[in-house]
């Protein structure tokens, strides 16, 4: 059975932290603007000194500033300050002033290891049984408890059987919020429309004569009805991720990028619209899975803390990359993050595996 790992607060009573000194706050002079040697945020938890207690930031997220409020903290990014906010400033992270970023809250007490051993990186060689055994366990938990946030990339849907795993993880509770691109959407609506993706069978792999011209098809048909949701009706789409997410009532988060077709109705193309609604979700994440799209992962995964504040308890935010390229998910396994589980497979196997043993 799934266990929550405990976190480990530090012990401020000891020394630095006893006599260390209060946080600086400086005011911002002009909006957006932050105050010279802002502190910025990290993943891990922070805590700031203010009239000698230490007081943990209970929500935050990369890169951004710590502002003081009269009922505590609040962090934002530099777009959102204005005249006059108290931005906390100072570069150490060590507690000395008065800002401690800990990095080591929910470590476990590790055996110990020799200096020399091999396979100690993840590798397409390595073994993933009890990375999916640890999995089967966690999403069994967070479906009831947590919330789970999936990032896909349109591979997920390129194949009949990986499309159709995610579809009923969906319907089986599995998926609180689906973030993605364009090309998700349309290649879905593809699917359901031709049985193609990119003009290729879903089922057969068989290319179809003229099927290039099937996602363009789907994209004009929808922008026609000036929304996924009318088209789904217009043409009784029955099956597939949209439909699902729809039928459940999953929000789903499309952020546009330069290269997109069309795009489809629904997809956000002011990029600061689409981070702030992607933010709306990855602040509730209690468990974030990112498969075959590498860019979508980077962002949505610096935008996620390492932990979350429930009922004044202190818990660990879990988030696991999926992806053929080593590349892929060591990049984003390179924030430092110690929640980063990585799985190198195609999104098809991954998927797959996981709906079978899910109930």
């Amino acid at each position: 059975m799934f266990e929550m790992p405990a976190y480990k607060a530090p012990d401020f009573s000891i020394e630095p932290f006893k006599s260390s000194r209060d946080a600086r706050f400086e005011p911002v002079v002009a909006e957006g603007v932050a105050p010279h040697e802002f502190h910025a945020t990290s993943i891990f938890p922070e805590y700031v000194k203010v009239e000698g207690n230490w007081i943990l930031v209970e929500e935050s997220r990369m890169d951004c500033v710590i502002v003081r409020t009269q009922n505590g903290f609040e962090v934002k990014e530099f777009r959102k300050l204005k005249r006059d906010d108290l931005v906390a400033v100072g570069r150490a992270d060590d507690g000395s002033e008065g800002i401690y970023v800990h990095a080591d809250g929910f470590l476990s007490r590790k055996s110990k290891e020799d200096a020399f051993a091999f396979r100690k990186g993840r590798t397409r060689e390595s073994s993933y049984t009890l990375d999916y055994e640890m999995l089967y366990e966690l999403l069994e938990y967070e479906r009831d408890k947590g919330y789970i946030v999936w990032v896909a990339g349109p591979a997920v849907v390129f194949d009949h059987d990986s499309r159709s795993a995610l579809e009923k993880l969906i319907r089986k509770g599995y998926v609180h919020a689906l973030m993605a691109g364009n090309a998700l959407a349309v290649h879905d609506l593809e699917a359901s429309i031709f049985g193609t993706a990119l003009g290729q069978d879903i089922l057969h792999q068989e290319r179809r004569r003229g099927g290039h011209y099937n996602h363009l098809d789907v994209i004009n048909e929808a922008r026609k009805y000036r929304s996924i949701s009318l088209l789904m009706e217009e043409k009784k789409i029955k099956n597939g991720v949209v439909r699902a997410c729809y039928d459940c009532g999953v929000p789903i988060v499309l952020a546009g990028s330069i290269r997109d077709d069309g795009p489809v109705p629904d997809t956000i193309t002011d990029i600061i619209s689409a981070q702030e609604q992607m933010r709306e979700h990855t602040k509730r994440a209690t468990t974030l899975i990112c498969v075959a799209t590498q860019l979508h992962s980077i962002a949505v995964g610096n935008m996620t803390p390492s932990y979350r504040v429930e009922s004044g308890m202190v818990r660990p935010v879990f988030i696991y990359v999926v992806d053929i390229s080593e590349f892929a998910v060591n990049k984003l396994k390179d924030r430092g993050s110690l929640a980063v589980k990585s799985i190198i497979t195609n999104a098809q196997d991954f998927l797959v595996n996981l709906e079978r043993r899910l109930a």
